[in-house]
């Protein structure tokens, strides 16, 4: 089988990408069309059903459609019912949502004006498409947040939920630091900050919980065996359940002060213990990269960690 094709004998996947213009609508459809999807951006509304149906009598494969405001005929309240309405398709819409400073940054920063600002400040077309396109919002399958995705990270989440057809979902283990914000695209999230923080450990700061040593000073702490027990029960309990709800892809988040050593110890052992089980679980850390600093891991073990 292909990696965009579909398997025994399912009608193929219809994905309508919409959402917030600068959230990677075009990476989204450059690298579903790199996977084998028949693709095209911008289609008026009035002729999806006439280009899906371009699709019958050949090997069909799965198609993207981009639509966003821009788009003629584009209307948020109508827009799913016309998706869900094909047939000989399974039809799926996802939206791409991005935080409004990252968004101006985005615009900013390639010089590009907001398509629905005019002369006015991106920030107002920013805030005008977040109205417009709310109700889409809410009747999307699937939302993936884009402010702490680089486009490689973007391309990679693409690939595992489009890549094949699945019989469980994707899930992804994740770990942030919550001095930094708590992670947008978790669906389950798990505060480690309890254990004791190897960074006032002078010889594991410099470290991060992908190296053993951290991971073994995690392992130290008597909570830790007991915590990521019951978390572990509680995913391979609520994993199948989820599934059989339809929900396609999960995203259990751990999080500590800085995102560097616990959170990140907690991911990997949880990856681990999932594959385990015979789920296959992804990682992703987003804040492993950052500077180690006291002044963000502020809580010290004498003013009671």
């Amino acid at each position: 089988m292909s990696s965009g094709g579909q398997a025994g004998g399912q009608s193929p996947r219809l994905l309508l990408v919409t959402g917030m213009s600068g959230a990677g609508k075009s990476t989204v459809l450059d690298t579903l069309e790199d996977m084998g999807w028949d693709c095209v951006d911008n289609l008026p509304a009035g002729l999806l059903k006439e280009f899906a149906k371009a699709e019958e009598g050949v090997a069909r494969k799965p198609i993207a459609v981009g639509m966003d405001a821009r788009s003629r005929g584009f209307d948020a309240e109508k827009l799913p019912e016309i998706v869900r309405s094909m047939e000989g398709f399974r039809p799926e819409i996802l939206y791409l949502d991005c935080s409004g400073a990252e968004l101006a940054r985005r615009f900013d920063e390639t010089r590009r004006r907001h398509p629905l600002a005019g002369d006015r400040p991106a920030e107002d077309g920013i805030a005008r498409e977040r109205g417009i396109t709310a109700q889409l919002r809410t009747a999307a399958d699937s939302i993936l947040d884009t402010t702490d995705l680089t486009p490689a990270e973007l391309r990679e989440e693409l690939r595992r939920r489009y890549g094949e057809d699945r019989d469980q979902p994707v899930i992804t283990i994740a770990s942030f630091g919550y001095s930094r914000g708590v992670s947008r695209t978790a669906d389950l999230m798990f505060d480690m900050r309890f254990i004791a923080n190897p960074h006032w450990v002078e010889e594991l700061r410099p470290q991060t919980g992908m190296d053993q040593a951290v991971r073994d000073y995690c392992a130290k702490d008597p909570a830790w065996g007991q915590a990521m027990g019951h978390i572990e029960a509680l995913l391979k309990d609520l994993i199948p359940r989820y599934w059989a709800a339809g929900k396609t892809y999960l995203t259990v988040a751990f999080g500590c002060t800085g995102g560097r050593h616990r959170s990140v110890a907690a991911a990997v052992e949880m990856a681990g213990r999932l594959r385990e089980a015979g789920f296959p679980a992804n990682i992703r850390h987003r804040d492993l990269a950052s500077t180690p600093s006291d002044s963000v891991e502020d809580i010290r073990p004498d003013k009671g960690e």
